[in-house]
């Protein structure tokens, strides 16, 4: 290990049992065998991690309280009541309302001759409904979880954390190390799990598609958050063409653009507000539903019971096999919302979700379809408008409110997912920096995200207007939720494979029966492509290239970066003061390096006429893990010899994590940390190796600058920059008579090393923080190929100039910024 830093460790508890020994160093030994270039990795992680540290960079996490998992566990019974509210507001607003339009759209494209078609379409929605959102999501993909979080990206970083299958190339062995990283598996590796991870980590080919794959699903997922508003509320306001036969489509169309605009106005006002102010209308609406199927049942019969036998879709597909095909689009619909039970996953509890579903949300859809195919079986030629032609006259203008209240809520279900799937992919990178706003104080996964929130309302309002009907909207519904739904199964079963480790014959099953459905439903969709549906695709090709040319154009950067950084030759040649003036006070550095010395540091040295006498080269890093633990936030480690005063601190953040830091705070909360940090250094024993990928030294310091102590402490003989303090005289030739000195004189001189250096740290701090910001572009090389010259010096600088700074959430006045500008060529 070449950093000083990562020499020191602090037991934070007692030391292990013999047999808990025995076991890791057998864990570590066969992991070893298994892949030699995790070795120095392996014996990392048997070293003794550090003791609990005030961590100076999660100053929103004192703040906010429950920044953990748990915040859902052992609740009482009253906010129990308030949280299946919340959740019938925010997750089930979707997939609720969806008996106001599955029969529309389905029956729009196959001829109602005789009642067996309407049982043959009612199995194929009852079947539809109980596999995809009650068996693949409630039962399996909600276990795929993320420590709480749902999501495309959820199930990549979880894939990325077990397996090094990231194209960013900025991870550390020390990340690994993060109590929060790793996934507690039941049982050992299998076979098959290793050479997943093998292929995974070896082949360039399938990280890429992995990462195309996500991204791709991500896409759908912020494509879906336009349509569903869209075909919610005018599905809800056609019910007004029933009501009053005066009323035309023209005039829907005016009335749904009106409340979406309302709508997403509300939005910024919080999950938690708006959940439990409309949870309860929207368990008015499943009760509804219900009541008005049963009352369908009683009124025309329950021959439609008879539906749940699936020999009735056989004979659907057998009367007329073309127009059977062409509606499964349609049918997809009564599991819309599906997906947003899993990507709302972060805003409640699994347990929550699943028994919301089962109990609630299940048995009224079962109900409400149940109860128009009733109506159908008796008015076959009624297939428009069919659950408000299905309402008793006496209560249709009630029922028609609690449905439009309803309709509203439900279409905030995939705006809120589509914030939260958006939040972890900036955070893994593939996406550029956004405002985000947490809209609540007790759970941090509740945001909100303007830039979003707009762009939705301004493509949902498109999409009213240009479509102008639920038929053509219903058919770019399907393949939006299809293609998130596709993403979902492909990345759950490498998980199985990879992470849970289960029999192959039930992952094979589970993957042959929901991908070869929904590849099913996808070829219906796409059949319809020219009624609307290619609008949705070229919308979600317009999203993948954003994401993909951002992630491309980081990870250029990156790289680049990391090809260019100082050298520590040259830093020692430069000497302690760096070859030039050092001026009282804190520099700190904000760079996106995690080791080695940023280049733009040398454009800071040429081009200012004093350097800070202390500086602190700050790394804001993301790892894929919702939530880093506040003592493992940060990792402190000394840069060149100690006479330089130059640190590292790396703030390692979860894609969950709330960053919303006073600079002020910020400040005082580092320099205790940096205090603490010395301290500890100055008393714990240096670790025997000096090789470790985590070092930001690329050479050793010479041993003629080091003092070891007969207790094992090593101590600089470099002279501090302080005025005021004489420079330490010994020669080489009396540091080697040193150890023959009693031992009290050396901790005394140790401890006036320690004192000495503190000392500087707060006449430092005295003088004044000032933030040195190092802005990197990249432009192509001339010889570049035409693409890359346009992707990179256009695109991606385009959105590079028009995202949110790194520096915008510490709210740093601008006198304390200094900015340098750097271009490099990739």
């Amino acid at each position: 290990m070449d950093s000083t830093e990562s020499r020191w460790a602090a037991r934070d508890e007692e030391e292990d049992t013999e047999e808990d020994s025995e076991e890791e160093r057998e864990e570590s030994s066969r992991r070893m065998s298994l892949d030699s270039e995790e070795e120095e990795d392996n014996v990392e992680q048997r070293l003794i991690r550090t003791g609990p540290r005030i961590d100076s960079f999660d100053v929103e996490a004192l703040e906010v309280p429950g920044a953990h998992r748990n915040d859902f566990e052992d609740v009482s019974l009253g906010r129990q009541i308030v949280l299946a509210l919340q959740t019938l507001g925010v997750v089930f607003g979707d997939v609720g309302t969806s008996p106001l339009y599955t029969f529309d759209v389905m029956l729009n494209k196959y001829p109602l001759v005789e009642k067996e078609d309407v049982l043959g379409a009612l199995s194929l929605v009852l079947y539809t409904l109980i596999l995809i959102p009650l068996v693949k999501y409630t039962l399996v993909v909600l276990w795929a979880n993320d420590d709480g979080e749902g999501g495309t990206f959820a199930l990549y970083s979880l894939i990325c954390r077990n397996a090094k299958a990231s194209l960013l190339p900025n991870q550390l062995p020390s990340d690994a190390r993060i109590s929060s990283f790793r996934l507690k598996v039941p049982s050992a590796e299998l076979e098959r799990s290793l050479k997943l991870k093998e292929y995974l980590e070896n082949s360039l080919t399938l990280k890429k598609l992995l990462l195309i794959l996500v991204l791709f699903g991500t896409s759908m997922v912020i494509a879906d958050g336009v349509v569903t508003p869209a075909m919610s509320v005018m599905s809800a306001f056609n019910g007004l063409k029933v009501g009053i036969s005066s009323v035309e489509q023209d005039e829907v169309v005016m009335i749904s653009i009106a409340s979406l605009i309302v709508l997403f106005s509300v939005q910024r006002f919080g999950t938690s507000k708006v959940g439990l102010a409309l949870g309860p209308a929207l368990f008015i609406w499943f009760c509804t539903l219900g009541v008005v199927g049963i009352y369908n049942l009683l009124k025309y019969g329950t021959y439609v019971l008879r539906a749940f036998s699936p020999v009735y879709i056989y004979y659907f597909f057998k009367r007329n096999p073309t127009q059977a095909w062409m509606s499964l689009g349609g049918c997809l619909l009564c599991a819309t919302g599906s997906e947003a039970m899993f990507a709302d996953l972060c805003y409640f509890s699994v347990r929550s979700v699943q028994l919301t579903f089962v109990f609630l949300v299940l048995p009224c859809l079962l109900l409400g379809y149940l109860g128009q195919a009733a109506f159908l079986m008796e008015n076959l030629t009624e297939k428009q408008q069919v659950f408000f032609s299905s309402i008793p006259s006496g209560a249709f203008w009630p029922v028609f409110f609690i449905a439009t209240i309803a309709a509203l809520i439900a279409s905030r279900a995939m705006t809120t997912a589509t914030f939260s799937c958006i939040k972890q992919s900036i955070a893994l990178g593939c996406f550029p920096r956004l405002k985000i706003i947490h809209t609540s104080r007790k759970f941090m996964g509740q945001i909100y995200i303007p830039v979003i929130n707009w762009f939705l309302l301004v493509s949902c309002v498109a999409s009213v207007a240009t479509f102008g009907s639920i038929y053509e909207i219903g058919n770019a519904y399907g393949i939006a939720e299809l293609g998130v739904m596709i993403m979902t199964t492909i990345l759950v079963t490498i998980i199985m494979l990879l992470i849970w480790q289960i029999n192959i014959i039930f992952v094979l099953c589970f993957l042959t029966l929901f991908l070869g459905l929904e590849l099913l439903f996808f070829s219906s969709v796409l059949g319809s492509v020219v009624d609307g549906s290619w609008v949705m695709l070229v919308f979600t090709a317009v999203l993948f290239l954003i994401m993909y040319i951002w992630n491309y154009g980081s990870k250029l950067k990156y790289e680049t970066e990391v090809k260019q950084k100082l050298s520590m030759d040259l830093m020692m040649e430069l000497g302690c003061n760096l070859g030039t003036i050092r001026a009282p006070g804190i520099g700190l550095v904000y760079n996106e390096l995690v080791k080695g010395i940023p280049a733009i540091f040398g454009h800071f040295l040429t081009t200012l006429p004093a350097i800070h006498s202390m500086i602190i080269f700050v790394c804001i890093k993301y790892v894929p893990v919702p939530v880093v633990p506040q003592t493992e936030r940060f990792l402190f480690r000394r840069v060149c010899p100690k006479n330089y005063h130059m640190f590292r601190c790396i703030a390692r953040y979860g894609y969950k994590d709330v960053r919303k830091e006073h600079h002020q705070t910020f400040e005082q909360l580092l320099i205790e940390s940096l205090e603490k940090y010395i301290r500890r250094e100055a008393q714990e024993r240096s670790l025997e190796s000096d090789e470790d990928a985590d070092t930001d030294s690329e050479k050793e310091v010479p041993c003629s600058n080091i003092l070891v102590a007969p207790n094992g402490s090593v101590y600089s003989l470099g002279v501090p920059l302080l005025a005021g303090y004489s420079p330490i005289d010994k020669t080489l030739s009396e540091v080697g008579t040193s150890f023959d000195e009693p031992l009290n004189e050396v901790v005394a001189d140790a401890q006036q090393s320690l004192e000495r250096e503190l000392s500087f740290i707060h006449k430092a701090k005295e003088s004044g923080v000032v933030y040195l910001l190092g802005r990197g572009d990249i432009r192509a090389r001339k010889e570049s190929w035409f693409i890359k010259k346009l992707v990179i010096n256009y695109f991606y600088a385009f959105l590079r100039k028009n995202c949110r700074r790194g520096i915008a959430s510490l709210s740093v006045p601008h006198t304390n910024l200094m900015q340098v500008g750097m271009t490099y060529m990739v």
